[in-house]
């Protein structure tokens, strides 16, 4: 069965004013003093602000949800010793008017050199899911074909609708804020992996990119893990979300490799097509029309229902189907994370918003 992991960020609130609070390493120190943490699973990010947890490479969605649960609970162990608590949305809904600290790393602190305004506003939480490929070239041919649902899992995921205090209008602004960085976004059509790894190469020797943990693609390969990672997720709130999107982004894969290896053609769509479904989709959420496969839009609620008759099959190999239809429906009942923030926020206002996402 194929493989899959999942990386987690939050930001870390001060639970009375819902403000970010600089305090990860020491978060961190706490939650690695647990017994049933191990090494790197708990780990630094950009800001101060934000901690990053990784599960160990799991076979089943229950494993993921074991994991997940088991290190939401460290992180809320280990921050609630320091008077904060860790909070899984896409954005900070309250920013100071300072800028916020930066993890002493080397890595860190030339980026905030080389764009101190876009670090200081970098108070953003994604989701990633690795799904292990047999192969780079492989992997290649499956992020082109996953190119076009991107917009759709955007929309899913959409979690973070609030930043200095407001409502953007976005149900997922990370998106908006994610995209300025040199390389981000969607990620253009490879031919092979000689393609990727030249262009990539192209990017490093430019030195518009200092590293390759700079291709901030929403899907790209990995450079630690022979998995492909999808990466256009906003944080979930609820953990049961992160293992639905898991279950999805492993059905999407099998399907794929399953394709590829019967010379299926990828789909090609027209770039401004899909940066203009992605923009749509980090506008609006599910609470307006998607772009289909045919380039159409339609009632977000069809699209998502042919994305799982899309993978339907791969589903079913996996014994996943009922777990994962459920919780797609559930996410279609509840609203998501960002219908869920509008709602604290319009019921009791930012307070509302702060035990929300940081309960």
């Amino acid at each position: 069965m194929t493989t899959i992991g999942v990386e987690e960020e939050y930001l870390l609130l001060d639970p009375v004013t819902g403000l970010p609070v600089p305090l990860a390493d020491k978060v961190r120190a706490a939650a690695g003093l647990t017994p049933f943490v191990a090494d790197q699973e708990v780990q630094s990010e950009l800001l101060q602000a934000q901690v990053e947890v990784a599960t160990p490479v799991c076979d089943t969605l229950e494993e993921v949800g074991s994991h997940l649960l088991r290190l939401r609970h460290a992180v809320g162990t280990a921050a609630d010793r320091h008077g904060c608590r860790p909070a899984p949305c896409g954005t900070s809904p309250q920013r100071h008017g300072r800028r916020e600290a930066v993890t002493d790393k080397a890595r860190y602190r030339a980026m905030r050199s080389q764009a101190p305004q876009l670090v200081a506003e970098q108070l953003v939480n994604g989701m990633h899911v690795h799904v292990a490929v047999p192969s780079r070239e492989e992997g290649i041919q499956i992020m082109n074909r996953l190119l076009v649902w991107l917009p759709t899992l955007t929309a899913m995921s959409a979690n973070s609708p609030l930043w200095d205090g407001h409502d953007t209008g976005f149900a997922s602004w990370r998106t908006v804020v994610f995209s300025r960085w040199p390389v981000s976004g969607m990620p253009p059509y490879f031919q092979d992996v000689a393609d990727y790894d030249r262009r990539v190469q192209r990017l490093l020797k430019s030195g518009l990119i200092s590293d390759i943990g700079q291709l901030y693609w929403m899907i790209r390969l990995s450079a630690r893990y022979p998995t492909v990672e999808v990466r256009c997720l906003d944080v979930q709130l609820r953990a049961d979300d992160a293992v639905m999107f898991a279950g999805l982004m492993r059905a999407l894969v099998t399907t794929e490799l399953e394709a590829v290896s019967a010379d299926t053609p990828a789909p090609k769509w027209h770039p401004e097509l899909l940066r203009a479904g992605l923009w749509h989709a980090a506008r609006h959420g599910l609470s307006d029309t998607l772009v289909d496969l045919d380039g159409n839009t339609r009632p977000a609620g069809d699209v998502l229902f042919e994305l799982l008759r899309h993978v339907a099959p791969a589903l079913e190999a996996a014994g996943d189907t009922q777990q994962v239809t459920a919780l797609v429906h559930q996410l279609l009942q509840d609203g998501t994370g960002a219908d869920r923030q509008r709602a604290a926020l319009a019921e009791g206002g930012l307070r509302a918003v702060t035990d929300l996402i940081a309960g």
